[in-house]
């Protein structure tokens, strides 16, 4: 057994409360062994003037959209998907996908971020590059059967529990999948009936966006007469360890059928507020009983990676959403981008304990924008940034050391994002 000693700061524990300790982990099993006074490790990281925090854990991404990071901005969700998005997408190679994963994986272990759930396509392509940056991922191919034939549309959901199935347990046990059709409108009913029985029968949870905007529950409404999340639920979706993306316009009789069925929510403030789709009822959703995660979106609708700006809009949006500044307060948004999100995406991490996954980043405190130490939790949630990460740990693996990263080469990841990023670009407009 090698063991991994973090030395020389203060930890922040799973009650919200910060002590001085070091922290001691296990290499092998990529387990925390003791937070405290403990013994020494075969192996240091110096955390002098530093704070330990669990790794954050981002919920619901798209981590190749790197790649089309600022290309297409200030357009509703509709528009923006049909004219920019989907176009480009529609001529990426499994080369791009790569190198956006990578792109944004370098950006995540930079900010502080070691797990994360991803909808995408190409999915072979993200699990190679999720296992050579040392992360923790679910993932699962986006299925859209909108607008394809039927034999297409098989096919695209054949490959989503294909992908489900063979990429459960890779990466030494790090990388996790779901069964992922994209959403409630671009998927049909009979679709549903057919495959979410079959989701099942593998093992695999489900994740779907869903109550995006107000363009997606007018539909199904006006369809179905019912909500979309009852709708979900009558074709065999909303099931414990399910897990949706979005959930902006839920009623309360929908906040309780999550509640009820276990299923999780992740919030995407940044993306929702971006997009104008609306302000998700986290406070509700928290009193009702819902587990509840944090996630970027996709970095063409964000548009970063960071999940301490998604914290802070997260804070702040469900503020506005309750009219109470005193809803979503720190402590609250600080564990959903941790323990929740961790909750919501079925990962072990998201807290500094024994037994729970050596997930951990190290947030420098010295620097003027979070002195004084008046509440270091407040500092996370209103001051800090990724920038502030000194080193990254995920499975008891240093993957950044003093901002850098060990496991990626970051200049060269970045240069060939560029390159491909304008190769596809003119490929889509040409």
């Amino acid at each position: 057994m090698t063991t991994l000693e973090i030395v020389g700061g203060r930890v922040l524990r799973p009650d919200m409360t910060v002590e001085r300790a070091d922290v001691l982990a296990d290499q092998a099993t990529g387990e925390i062994l003791a937070v405290g006074d403990v013994p020494a490790g075969d192996a240091t990281l110096d955390a002098t003037d530093g704070l330990v925090i669990p790794g954050l854990v981002n919920a619901h991404t798209h981590v190749a959209m790197a790649l089309l990071r600022g290309y297409a901005d200030d357009k509703p969700l509709h528009d923006w998907l049909r004219e920019d998005v989907w176009p480009v997408e529609g001529v990426l190679e499994p080369a791009d996908v790569r190198a956006g994963a990578e792109l944004g994986l370098v950006e995540m272990i930079r900010s502080g971020t070691t797990g994360f759930c991803d909808m995408y396509f190409d999915v072979g392509e993200i699990v190679d590059a999720v296992d050579r940056a040392g992360l923790r991922a679910r993932v699962g191919h986006g299925a859209v059967t909108v607008g394809k034939d039927e034999a297409a549309a098989r096919e695209d959901l054949e490959e989503g529990l294909r992908v489900a199935q063979e990429y459960d347990g890779a990466a030494d046990g790090r990388i996790t999948t779901a069964f992922m059709p994209h959403s409630l409108t671009t998927v049909d009913s009979e679709e549903f009936d057919e495959f979410v029985p079959r989701a099942r029968e593998a093992g695999v949870p489900i994740h779907i966006h869903a109550n995006e905007t107000t363009g997606e529950v007018g539909p199904i409404v006006d369809e179905h007469d019912e909500r979309p999340l009852e709708y979900a639920a009558d074709h065999g979706l909303l099931e414990d360890r399910d897990f949706i993306a979005h959930g902006t316009h839920c009623d309360e009789n929908e906040i309780e059928l999550l509640a009820d069925t276990g299923t999780g929510m992740v919030h995407c403030p940044a993306s929702n507020m971006k997009l104008a789709s609306g302000i998700a009822p986290i406070q509700a959703m928290l009193d009702a009983g819902v587990t509840v995660g944090i996630g970027t979106d996709g970095a063409a609708s964000n548009n970063d990676l960071s999940m301490f700006d998604e914290c802070r809009d997260a804070a702040m949006v469900g503020k506005l959403a309750a009219g109470d500044a005193s809803a979503v307060d720190a402590p609250t948004a600080f564990e959903l981008a941790t323990a929740g999100s961790a909750a919501v995406a079925g990962f072990d991490s998201g807290r500094i304990a024994e037994g729970a996954n050596a997930d951990l980043a190290v947030l420098d405190l010295d620097r003027a924008h979070l002195t004084p130490h008046h509440d270091l939790v407040s500092h996370l949630v209103y001051a800090a940034s990724g920038a502030d990460v000194r080193h990254t740990v995920c499975d008891g693996r240093v993957l950044m050391r003093d901002r850098e990263v060990l496991t990626l080469d970051a200049d060269e990841v970045r240069e060939t994002a560029e390159r491909r990023a304008a190769a596809a670009i003119d490929r889509a407009e040409s």
